[in-house]
């Protein structure tokens, strides 16, 4: 696993952190939770195309 992705996943979760208590204190809740719920499907893409190479690794490495 790459440091880079790590790095690029605490971006992201400090970037919706921020954006999501901007959108709440200004009393757009339906819009901080969007955001939210973006910001973990971002994610959650990252981290399965990591899974599905690890995989392919794996495959290829037992010669499956």
């Amino acid at each position: 696993m790459n440091v880079e992705l790590i790095f690029k996943i605490a971006a992201i979760g400090i970037v919706v952190a921020v954006i999501y208590r901007l959108l709440v204190q200004s009393g757009r809740d339906e819009q901080a939770l969007m955001v939210t719920i973006a910001g973990l499907v971002v994610v959650m893409v990252m981290v399965v195309k990591q899974i599905s190479e690890l995989f392919t690794i794996i495959k290829s490495l037992f010669e499956l």
